[in-house]
């Protein structure tokens, strides 16, 4: 919608063909359905947060249209916005649809054409350039193309891989696709009880062996299968990505701002607040309920055992449950689940001042479609909109008066 937008701001005739039966679908599922527009402020701080590699590409881009330029859109049609704490940039009203609406009505409003239901099934290329899109038996005829289609994560959005075989034919490299930003399935799943349990503010560790691959702080969903919400998000890239290496186990300190001494000290301490406290009341303070007792039968301490008869064994080991809270072996991160593809096109061939293919002249990649994929927070949606609004701008002066 961003490439659209900006070629038809720019005077060319522009056509979007979108093969669901309505626009915008993977941005309905970004944060939680809440539309995690971008990340907030400095967009040198945002770059960063990328690999090195895709930092790199994306920072033309970033410069080009920042998060402020794509929230203005936004507000001019409305649309107000907040910032959490953590920097990622919600709609007030907390409806995907607004977001939506707005970009489309920008795109439409510019004179873009829309086709709905309008499946693309290749690329038309003659003597090394774009001609334009192939539906079916029928050739919507363009002097150049941008390909917006995403990867193939969450399919039900419509996002099934159909760019990574148009960008084979065309002669691209693909770098092999993971999961990113997806739910992680653990061997044993969860008990029952749990699905549903949230573990607030804690940090999430994945690890290979005894070598810690990723962490990320914020909050922790367990489902039925494993875990998910944002720090699982966050990991699922790197834990994917070690799996192939060899086993990955997932372990969670639920108190990440109290050391393991002053953790133990406050222990010790609490029975001198009140003598007859019993450890399972205190536990309850810091973690859910329902996980209350796994973690004091892991530690060997009963539930009603008197905090004054704590030995410093027991509490040692209960300190160590609450530090490092054994979620057990990775099974799997399904890339059909995640809200992010890792891999995809190679960034090397692709010019990162106009996002025009090295390979075929006249044909423009942005979005998902390239390898990068950023943490959980925005970031991906910020580099579609960054990629897509230089690939429509950079279409568009190269078609002239032409359809892009």
């Amino acid at each position: 919608m961003i490439a659209a937008w900006r070629a038809a701001s720019l005077g060319a005739t522009t056509r979007v063909l979108e093969k669901n039966d309505r626009l915008g679908l993977k941005i309905h599922i970004s944060g939680g359905g809440k539309c995690n527009i971008t990340h907030g402020g400095d967009m040198e701080a945002v770059r960063r947060a990328f690999d090195p590699d895709e930092g790199r590409f994306l920072r033309l881009a970033f410069r080009r249209f920042t998060n402020e330029d794509v929230l203005d859109l936004l507000r001019e049609r409305g649309v107000t916005v907040h910032t959490r704490p953590d920097g990622r940039v919600f709609p007030d009203s907390g409806r995907a649809d607004d977001v939506v609406d707005a970009l489309a009505w920008r795109m439409r409003d510019a004179g873009a054409k829309v086709e709905l239901k309008t499946p693309v099934s290749g690329i038309a290329v003659a003597d090394g350039r774009a001609a334009g899109a192939c539906v079916g038996d029928a050739l919507f005829a363009a002097r150049a193309v941008v390909v917006a289609v995403g990867g193939s994560s969450y399919p039900k959005t419509g996002t099934t891989g159909d760019g990574y075989r148009w960008m084979r034919a065309a002669g691209h490299t693909l770098v092999p696709l993971r999961s990113a930003l997806a739910p992680i399935y653990l061997a044993d799943g969860c008990r029952p009880e749990y699905s549903g349990v949230a573990l607030r503010d804690c940090v999430l560790r994945a690890r290979a062996g005894t070598r810690e691959v990723a962490r990320w702080r914020g909050d922790l969903l367990y489902t039925h299968h494993g875990v998910s919400g944002p720090t699982a998000l966050a990991v699922s890239r790197a834990a994917a990505l070690a799996m192939e290496r060899g086993e990955v186990t997932l372990d969670v300190d639920l108190l990440p701002d109290v050391a393991q001494e002053e953790l133990s000290s406050r222990i010790a301490a609490a029975h001198g607040d009140a003598g007859r406290r019993r450890v399972g009341t205190l536990i309850q303070q810091w973690i859910p309920e329902r996980l209350a007792p796994e973690l004091l039968e892991r530690a060997g301490v009963g539930a009603e055992t008197p905090l004054h008869q704590l030995s410093k064994k027991a509490r040692n080991k209960l300190v160590e449950a609450l530090k490092r809270w054994e979620l057990g072996r990775v099974r799997a991160v399904p890339l059909e689940r995640g809200e992010v593809t890792a891999g995809g096109v190679a960034l090397d061939e692709v010019d990162p001042a106009t996002m025009e293919s090295r390979k075929v002249a006249g044909l423009y990649l942005c979005g998902e479609i390239l390898d990068i994929s950023g943490p959980v927070g925005g970031y991906n949606l910020q580099a579609a909109f960054s990629t897509g609004y230089v690939a429509g701008e950079a279409a568009a002066r190269a078609a002239g008066a032409g359809r892009v």
